[in-house]
């Protein structure tokens, strides 16, 4: 093992970390000690508190907020591919505990203690994410613990998000391994669905909404379905496929409706699913004009908190898409709204939910909180791994 530098944080900075906490912040450093100009991006390095106790191994990043992560709280332990083969093993005996075929979230970053980097199965075929600086660097021990513990036909790098812009790294997508399929599948409770490979929205498929819509399908059979934001149709055909008498299946992007008329006449219901390319809030304002309503609204729009100074301007446009929501929905329905930005907190979307009845002249009842599935699993002493949120509500005339 390469000999390992130290970052030493300032006085009375570990306590954090001590409770769990995997991130570092660069004004907790002590850069006297220990310049982070010193250390290259994604360098493996010792963190000891300000008198020298060890607190474990970290990847660091000097020209990021987030100057370090810790990998592990033992500052010996070597992060080659027997670690990373011991983390997948870790993370696949609760994954294959919970479901049937192998499509799922594989690895959370901090929620599977692997701190900025994300693993989805698509069958054979794994889609990757290195978020961070350490992890980039870390690429080639993660590839071989990949290949040694899953056996796939291909391995896929989906490099292109925002935060690796944060990390000072560039934006990417390519084949790290096998060939480049042309299409990923995922089985979704029995229904059959594909996205393309190598485009689309996180890693092709949004998995921490599962148990969210298998829990809203038990509110449709037999009754007419808007859902919004409807990416790929994921909804939209678990709806039909439950008995839902019609579904509106909703996007403002034309690839992704493209997907969405594809995947029902997958599944055999295209006859039941409509999809729709337009704006949401306009649809919704256009429905309400001409009096059209729905008895189940899915309302999970992206992120519209992307920082903490932005919750104010956020929140009101949840609350407007909430209202715009409930203008369409019809007597006794139900809605699923959702949030999935970091920086809003259930209470906040609970509140928003609460105003946007109250000024629709609508009576809530809460019939369930949700929130991302057990493949996203959170970290207890880092609330900003619990970024998902649903609540189902039935709304009343008062």
């Amino acid at each position: 093992m390469e000999e390992r530098r130290t970052l030493t944080l300032r006085n009375n900075e570990e306590r954090r970390l001590r409770a769990g906490h995997l991130w570092v912040f660069s004004n907790e450093v002590d850069t006297k000690k220990t310049p982070l100009t010193d250390f290259a991006p994604g360098e493996t390095a010792v963190l000891t508190a300000s008198r020298g106790r060890p607190l474990g191994v970290v990847t660091v990043n000097p020209g990021s907020l987030i100057s370090a992560r810790i990998m592990d709280t033992d500052p010996k332990t070597p992060l080659d591919a027997a670690f990373f083969r011991s983390r997948i093993r870790e993370a696949l005996a609760l994954r294959q505990r919970l479901y049937a075929t192998p499509h799922y979230r594989l690895l959370f970053s901090e929620g599977d203690a692997v701190p900025g980097l994300i693993l989805d199965r698509y069958g054979d075929v794994v889609v990757g994410q290195l978020a961070t600086a350490g992890m980039d660097r870390l690429r080639e021990a993660i590839l071989e613990a990949v290949v040694a513990e899953l056996s796939p036909r291909s391995v896929l790098w989906r490099n292109d998000v925002p935060a690796r812009e944060l990390e000072g790294l560039p934006r990417q997508v390519e084949t790290a391994y096998g060939g480049t399929p042309d299409t990923l599948t995922i089985n979704e409770d029995g229904a059959i669905f594909e996205t393309p490979a190598l485009s689309g929205q996180k890693t092709g498929w949004f998995y921490d909404m599962r148990d969210n819509r298998t829990r809203l399908c038990r509110y449709v059979p037999g009754r007419t379905v808007l859902d919004l934001f409807a990416y790929a149709g994921a909804l939209s055909v678990r709806a039909a496929l439950a008995g839902a008498s019609a579904v509106t299946c909703l996007d403002s992007s034309e690839p992704a409706c493209a997907m969405a008329t594809a995947n029902a006449a997958r599944n055999g219901v295209a006859g039941k699913v409509a999809t729709v390319r337009a704006d949401a809030g306009d649809f919704l304002e256009e429905c309400a004009a001409t009096g059209r309503t729905f008895d189940v609204v899915s309302l999970d729009p992206p992120a519209l908190v992307k920082r903490k100074k932005d919750l104010e301007a956020g929140l009101k446009a949840y609350e407007r898409l909430n209202r715009l929501a409930m203008d369409v929905l019809a007597d006794d329905g139900i809605l699923m709204t959702c949030s999935c930005s970091q920086h809003v907190d259930a209470y906040d979307l609970r509140r928003v939910a609460l105003r946007a009845a109250t000024a629709r002249g609508r009576r809530a009842q809460v019939l369930e909180q949700g929130r991302q599935g057990p493949d996203h699993p959170s970290h207890p002493a880092m609330a900003e791994t619990d970024y998902l949120k649903t609540f189902t509500l039935r709304l009343l005339r008062s």
